[in-house]
């Protein structure tokens, strides 16, 4: 049909604050003129003060809403974000093995902005082993890095060899994202087997809540679109820095919520 928009799927939590998790994703996928489908893993009570409870969705449904948009959407992206747990980090990763889609985004939730743990410890090496060497696109900020590769990342040369050892575990591209550097000045670095590509912008005096989710659901979004995946990243980058500068409190927490 004429004009009919790309589409993108997120699998993820879901916000009942309405700032980050599938409800960002599908708002993010919305303003880049992409159809979004969503498949929830995990149910969370938040607002912008913090989050107060989990409720993880039974395997059996996330695999059915999988099965249910598969089987329906020529899907040309999807993008992973909070899954809470390994057992549904294996589910997904299994899926995603099955139906192949051109291209996966991977970000892999840990904590929230408000310091509130979203992914279980025994679920990181399910992450290393099962859903890294599926992404194209890997966005762990600096902790979520550390994490995962069990050290300490402070100097150029250690997040460097750190993206190197993301690289090496199978993902095709790494975004190490610097927004929780310090400094006036935050450096996101690209990297992939053309090597390094750094963006650097101001660093805005606010905390946004939802971030992480909003620029791994632009990055998904623009490789929908059909930018490849420098272009994805610089896009998306450009995208949370306006939406974030713009940005406003609804609630009573100190975190800003994008304006998508």
């Amino acid at each position: 049909m004429p004009n009919q928009p790309p589409i993108a799927l997120t699998i993820a939590g879901s916000d009942s604050g309405g700032g980050a998790g599938i409800q960002a994703d599908l708002k993010t996928f919305h303003a880049q003129g992409v159809h979004g489908l969503s498949v929830i893993a995990a149910v969370t009570s938040q607002n912008t003060r913090g989050v107060t409870a989990v409720h993880p969705v039974p395997l059996a449904h996330i695999r059915s809403q999988i099965e249910a948009v598969f089987d329906d959407f020529p899907i040309a992206a999807v993008k992973t974000g909070m899954l809470g747990n390994a057992a549904t980090v294996r589910a997904v990763a299994t899926a995603l093995r099955k139906h192949k889609p051109q291209w996966v985004v991977i970000d892999p939730v840990m904590i929230s902005t408000t310091g509130s743990r979203l992914l279980d410890e025994n679920a990181i090496e399910a992450v290393i082993s099962e859903l890294i060497p599926l992404a194209d696109v890997l966005t762990p900020n600096l902790p979520e890095a550390e994490a995962l590769l069990g050290r300490p990342l402070r100097t150029a040369k250690q997040l460097a060899d750190a993206a190197q050892a993301l690289l090496a575990l199978g993902a095709r591209g790494v975004l190490l994202k610097g927004g929780h550097g310090r400094g006036n000045e935050v450096v996101d670095r690209y990297f992939d087997k053309q090597g390094v590509m750094e963006i650097r912008h101001a660093r805005l005096p606010r905390e946004g809540h939802g971030t992480g989710c909003t620029l791994a659901s632009a990055i998904a979004a623009e490789l929908a679109n059909g930018a490849t995946p420098r272009l994805a990243v610089r896009r998306a980058v450009a995208y949370v820095q306006r939406a974030l500068k713009s940005g406003y409190r609804p609630g009573g927490g100190a975190a800003f919520v994008l304006r998508h």
